[in-house]
């Protein structure tokens, strides 16, 4: 009786041949031969129902056979399948850690059964004959990618895993809220970025090597994170400050001399971290630098000039200046020259021109509580200090020469008595009294309690004064331009 095929095991397989076909039927046994098409194969009877045959090369579909004394079997078809082909890959790098989807492109895609990153198989889809979307696994450097179908494997196309880049600095770290300014962004593994965000906001950007992208920034507010993504994927985060540009309100003064060199008080806001300060298009030095407040030093200029303040956030509105021919301040005379040291005595200043004062020093030492009374007198409070200074008053117009009029100001130490000789008298006054001490030249009283003395300051330690009648025992005092002194008592005798 001829055998009968019922099935194979596997039904196709690549067109190299060699692969084991499981034969099954009926009258297997005895098999003088398996044939696929007209192509004899090598063989081996498992029984009568069961023969492994290895398939020879062949093409297309074909049936097989098997033969026994009893006859030829019955055909059962068994395909040659062509092996696939790669022919690219999208994207063809990914991150160490996988999970990124890559399509696989070729012929004779369909049916596989493996997708492989070097020896590591992916988890796959396949769409069509020519097209298989595959995940990543986690990998290290280039890979070949392969895809094994029954027809065989195919070739493999490089797949290269990139490490995530790393942010390492920013230049700068700051720039204004409309954005627009270059911002080098440092780190490694930077070549082949593909997205800049300033938070969540992509950037325009060049690549300039593997360490160094330059982004244009975007427009934002307040701190965010600079980051760069790459195939690596998406790397760390460094910080960048979106400033408000800075705003003047005020000038203090407003003008000045054509050849410059007085002081302007700058004010406004966001005036910390000034680049430059520009009197029209003359650059100014600058110093006292806060958020709301800064000194420029006016340079010289003529005419009306806008005055303005560049910082990392840009170039602030402009508030005009006035060079002005207007004569300097000349200071004639103090009333008085003398002070305490501790200051706060009111100190008249005559001259010329002192209208429009804005400030008055002695020496290094600002005074307060300017008061103008005219062009020809003011009236200031005398800071601290001590021996003696030269005081000059400072106009929009310049700052008064101190080598003409009579500007020095002495400060005197408070006085100090040690001794009253003698220290009692008569009751009806005439007693001459000896007060010894120390800084005592400037006396410009004496106060037997209450009454006021006659006197003579013979020196810095003596003073010679005439008690005034009183009775009882009464302080003693000694006044100067320094102060009051400490009291010693005197007392009247019956």
């Amino acid at each position: 009786m001829a055998p009968v095929i019922s099935a194979l095991s596997p039904v196709q397989g690549p067109a190299a041949g060699g692969n084991q076909v499981v034969v099954s039927g009926t009258g297997l046994l005895g098999a003088t031969a398996v044939r696929f098409g007209g192509t004899a194969a090598g063989y081996t009877v498992s029984s009568s129902s069961s023969i492994r045959a290895t398939a020879p090369p062949g093409v297309g579909a074909v049936p097989v056979t098997v033969t026994t004394p009893g006859g030829t079997s019955n055909g059962r078809t068994y395909t040659y399948v062509p092996a696939p082909v790669v022919s690219a890959l999208s994207p063809v790098q990914g991150p160490v850690g996988g999970g990124n989807q890559v399509v696989v492109s070729g012929t004779g895609l369909f049916g596989a059964t493996v997708v492989r990153f070097g020896i590591s198989a992916a988890s796959f889809t396949v769409t069509d004959d020519g097209h298989i979307t595959a995940t990543a696994p986690p990998g290290t450097g280039a890979v070949p990618v392969t895809v094994t179908t029954p027809g065989g494997t195919s070739n493999g196309l490089t797949y290269s895993y990139v490490p995530a880049p790393v942010v390492s600095a920013l230049s700068p770290v700051q720039g204004p809220v409309a954005g627009g300014n270059q911002v080098v962004v440092s780190g490694t593994g930077l070549l082949g970025a593909t997205t800049v965000r300033f938070g969540a906001t992509a950037a325009p950007f060049t690549v300039t090597d593997d360490g160094h992208v330059t982004a244009v920034a975007p427009a934002g507010a307040g701190a965010v994170p600079v980051t760069v993504t790459t195939p690596g994927g998406t790397s760390n985060g460094l910080t960048y400050t979106y400033l408000a540009a800075p705003v003047i309100t005020g000038l203090n003064p407003g003008q000045g001399p054509p050849s410059g060199g007085n002081q302007v008080v700058v004010s406004g806001t966001g005036l910390a971290g000034a680049t430059a300060v520009h009197f029209g298009a003359v650059s100014a030095d600058f110093a006292d630098v806060s958020d709301t407040q800064l000194t420029a030093t006016a340079p010289p200029g003529q005419g009306a000039v806008p005055v303005s303040v560049v910082t990392a956030a840009g170039t602030s509105n402009s508030v005009t200046y006035a060079y002005t021919t207007a004569a300097a301040p000349t200071l004639a005379d103090l009333n008085p020259h003398y002070g305490p040291t501790g200051g706060g005595n009111a100190v008249v200043i005559t001259g010329t021109d002192l209208a429009g004062t804005t400030a008055v020093h002695f020496g290094a030492e600002a005074a307060t509580g300017i008061d103008v009374q005219g062009d020809a007198q003011i009236t200031v409070t005398a800071p601290a200090g001590t021996a003696t200074v030269q005081v000059t008053v400072t106009t929009p117009a310049g700052t008064s020469d101190p080598a003409t009029g009579n500007p020095y100001y002495t400060y005197l130490n408070q006085p100090a008595i040690t001794a009253l000789t003698p220290d009692s008298g008569q009751a009806s006054g005439g007693t001459s009294v000896t007060i010894a001490g120390t800084d005592l030249t400037y006396t410009d009283e004496v106060l037997f309690g209450a009454v006021s003395a006659g006197y003579a300051a013979l020196s810095d330690d003596l003073v010679v004064a005439t008690a005034p009648p009183g009775t009882g025992t009464v302080p003693v005092t000694l006044h100067t331009p320094g102060g009051t002194s400490n009291a010693l008592d005197y007392t009247y005798e019956e």
